[in-house]
């Protein structure tokens, strides 16, 4: 993976500060791109932002993080050649990884504990696209 792409909105702030700690621990270089406090905004202007970023190369991913992951998924997935899947465990993240070749992450700060999600965000980066049979139907989105 090139470049990795992170954005919240207030909600998801908390969750998005610790996703970017957990990773900086690991070493993983990450591109915030805001919010930088969590004061009220408008959940797809971060989406959209992520998307555009994450598009660029086949290689980015993005991770984002709102109250539900519903608002950022559907915001995501507005955009041409990003497959943003909503998580709400590992397996569910391994299997948009294999299957769907998903290329953002979307959370639930409110769904979700933090161990889980932080076992999300650790399971969609290290779980590469299977192919084969799959590619073909990426194809077809």
């Amino acid at each position: 993976m090139k470049k990795i792409f992170i954005s919240s909105d207030h909600a998801g702030f908390k969750l998005k500060e610790l996703i970017k700690n957990y990773l900086d621990k690991k070493n993983i270089k990450i591109v915030d791109l805001g919010p930088f406090n969590d004061g009220r905004v408008d959940y797809p202007d971060f989406a959209h932002k992520v998307a555009k970023k994450v598009k660029i190369s086949n290689k980015h991913v993005g991770i984002l993080v709102c109250g539900s992951g519903m608002g950022m998924n559907i915001a995501a997935n507005r955009h041409k050649n990003i497959r943003a899947a909503q998580c709400y465990n590992s397996k569910s993240t391994k299997l948009s990884r294999l299957h769907n070749n998903a290329n953002i992450i979307t959370l639930g700060s409110r769904l979700l504990t933090k161990k889980n999600a932080l076992n999300c965000v650790s399971t969609f980066l290290n779980t590469k696209f299977e192919g084969g049979r799959h590619a073909k139907r990426i194809k077809k989105i």
